[in-house]
C-alpha cells in the first residue's frame, strides 16, 4: 500500500479534475436542469450507474479525493432521495470497513501518512483509552461535520473489534448521510433555481 501513500496527492488532484469535467459535461448535457434527460441516461445505463456510484463512494472513503458530502449530493441528484440515500449508505459503509481493515493490516505509519500528521496528532491520544476512543468515535460518526474517513483509519489501529466498528458505522452513518444528502441537495436546488432566473 506504499504506492497509495506516495501518490495520494495525485489521486486527489485527478479526482478533482475528473469531478470538474463531469460537472461541466452534465451541465452542458442539461442533466441538472432537465429531469427527463437525467432519467433517460440512468435508464440507459441500467445497473451500471448505481454500481459505479457505489464503487466511487467506497473508493473515496479509502482515498479521500474530495469531500464525501459532494458524493452524497450527487447520489440524491442522480438517483432521487430514497435510492440516492441507499447507494450513498452502501458505498460509504463498504469504504469505511475497507479503511479500517487497511489500517489494521498496515499499521500506525500507514494511518499517519493517509490522514496527515495534523489530524493524527489531534486524535491519537484517544487511542490510549479504549472506552474513551469508542465513545468519541461513535459520537463523531453520528455527526455530519466529523472527518469520518480519517476516523475510520484511526479506529483500525485502536483496540476496537471489527464487529463493534461495523455496528457503529451501520447505525451511525444513516443520520449523517441523510443530513448531508438532503441538506446540501436543497442548497443545490436553490442555487440552480437562482441561476435559472
Amino acid at each position: 500500500m506504499d504506492w497509495i501513500v506516495k501518490h495520494k496527492k495525485w489521486f486527489e488532484i485527478t479526482g478533482w479534475i475528473l469531478f470538474a469535467i463531469g460537472v461541466v459535461w452534465a451541465w452542458r448535457a442539461g442533466l441538472f436542469t432537465d429531469t427527463e434527460k437525467l432519467q433517460a441516461l440512468l435508464e440507459k445505463s441500467g445497473i451500471l450507474a448505481p454500481l459505479l456510484f457505489v464503487i466511487v463512494q467506497a473508493v473515496q472513503v479509502v482515498i479521500p479525493i474530495m469531500p464525501g458530502a459532494i458524493g452524497c449530493v450527487f447520489g440524491v441528484v442522480f438517483f432521487g432521495a430514497f435510492w440516492g440515500f441507499v447507494f450513498n449508505y452502501i458505498g460509504i459503509c463498504i469504504g469505511s470497513v475497507c479503511a479500517f481493515l487497511l489500517a489494521r493490516k498496515y499499521g500506525m505509519m500507514f494511518v499517519q501518512n493517509m490522514t496527515g500528521s495534523k489530524f493524527y496528532n489531534k486524535y491519537q491520544h484517544f487511542l490510549e483509552k479504549e472506552n474513551q476512543f469508542e465513545k468519541m468515535f461513535a459520537l463523531l460518526i453520528f455527526l455530519p461535520v466529523a472527518p469520518d474517513d480519517f476516523l475510520c483509519y484511526l479506529a483500525g489501529v485502536s483496540r476496537m473489534r471489527l464487529t463493534r466498528f461495523t455496528t457503529i458505522i451501520l447505525l451511525g452513518k444513516p443520520a449523517a448521510i441523510f443530513m448531508y444528502s438532503m441538506g446540501l441537495h436543497q442548497v443545490l436546488r436553490m442555487a440552480m433555481a437562482h441561476l435559472a432566473v
